[in-house]
């Protein structure tokens, strides 16, 4: 999950701020029962990987926000509005695609400029997952790795300082396509005069669509959604 200041304004203005979010978001998870594997909370947004857990997300975050907004325009005397539209969120659909999720959300600091190592920023989970405490279930990612913590947390700090070009959550900055010129796109990139033909491709060749579709800026899920070709397909093309 993403949430972004509306405007790109900055959510969080100093340290009080970002404990406020951590606070509610475990008060919220003793309430809702969903598990984190891994946050980070940037100036302007915030990451979130959590497991449903017996209350939909849609309403933990919901709570989330009316909470965090409430404190924020109290402390800052403010009206209006914090988030832009609603969260944007995509399924996990395998262990690897998780792990992959979890080190692009830790590499955020690291990518936006603002330290050359992970463990420096205090503001995500990274760091829990090396003091075995927190609010993340850390358990189920060290285990992947190996059954034995020593070397699951070598393994994971490996993994997680290891440098990737990969875009999650689609939170990137490229034209966002309005269906009608999307649906033009597609169609001229696999030379079809139907979306329907697009499935009928051969893998090669649709992979390719794909993989130029995404390079264009296109979503995976408006790919998933005009093509009728599943996410994880796209994802991986």
């Amino acid at each position: 999950m993403v949430f972004r200041g509306i405007n790109r304004q900055v959510i969080f203005e100093d340290q009080e701020d970002h404990v406020k979010y951590l606070e509610l978001l475990k008060s919220y998870q003793e309430i809702s029962g969903y598990q984190i594997y891994a946050y980070c909370l940037m100036s302007n947004h915030i990451h979130l990987l959590i497991k449903e857990g017996h209350e939909e997300l849609g309403i933990v975050f919901r709570r989330l926000g009316a909470g965090y907004v409430y404190w924020y325009n109290w402390k800052y005397n403010r009206r209006g509005h914090l988030f832009q539209d609603r969260f944007k969120s995509e399924p996990v659909e395998d262990d690897a695609y998780l792990l992959t999720v979890v080190r692009y959300i830790h590499q955020n600091p690291v990518k936006a400029g603002i330290t050359d190592n992970p463990i420096d920023y205090p503001w995500s989970s990274y760091q829990e997952y090396f003091i075995d405490q927190g609010l993340c279930e850390t358990k189920y990612i060290l285990d992947l790795f190996s059954e034995d913590l020593t070397k699951a947390k070598m393994q994971f700090e490996t993994f997680n300082q290891a440098a990737e070009n990969v875009q999650c959550l689609e939170i990137d900055e490229k034209k966002r396509w309005k269906d009608p010129e999307a649906i033009d796109l597609i169609k001229q990139l696999a030379g079809v005069k139907n979306l329907s033909d697009v499935q009928q491709l051969d893998k090669l060749k649709r992979n390719e669509v794909l993989r130029s579709c995404k390079s264009e800026g296109l979503s995976i899920r408006q790919i998933e959604r005009l093509t009728g070709i599943s996410f994880g397909v796209v994802r991986k093309a």
